[in-house]
């Protein structure tokens, strides 16, 4: 079992917090790497911590399970936190989310795949042709990222 179903064994539906991260990656084309989730909406890869990790392994290993993509470094965008990240899943559990949002262009390897448990599919995506059911928290940052000519 991991940390999350650790915590929900003492606290059961109770809203908790989680640190999580997500992670912009670009190829050499200027496009961003999205998957479409079990929901799905397309989004970028990431993830909640575990213990003992740092938010730049939590990316790395997210990006790697999600797509099979490896990456190097990363760069910090921002970070997403506040009343709008609640969520309450189909099963009653509760949390708020405090996200990391990094990019990166260090693309180091791997095959681009979806790993079929929260991936159902992956690919890069031109900005100006974003797949239409495409996270609308996602859309926002790509939007204000792009705005600033990065």
């Amino acid at each position: 079992m991991g940390y999350i179903e650790d915590i929900r064994e003492v606290v059961g539906n109770r809203p908790l917090l989680l640190t999580g991260v997500g992670v912009g990656v670009f190829n050499e084309k200027g496009e961003i790497l999205l998957q479409r989730n079990l929901d799905g909406r397309w989004g970028i890869p990431g993830g909640f911590m575990e213990l003992g990790e740092s938010a730049e392994e939590t990316g790395r290993r997210e990006v790697l399970e999600e797509t099979g993509i490896e990456i190097g470094r990363l760069d910090l965008v921002t970070v997403v936190s506040g009343a709008h990240t609640h969520t309450v899943l189909k099963n009653g559990h509760e949390y708020f989310s405090v996200t990391l949002v990094y990019v990166s262009r260090d693309i180091r390897g791997g095959n681009l795949k979806s790993d079929g448990i929260e991936t159902l599919e992956v690919g890069y995506f031109n900005l100006q042709e974003l797949p239409e059911n495409l996270n609308p928290m996602i859309k926002s940052m790509i939007l204000q990222y792009k705005s600033q000519g990065k």
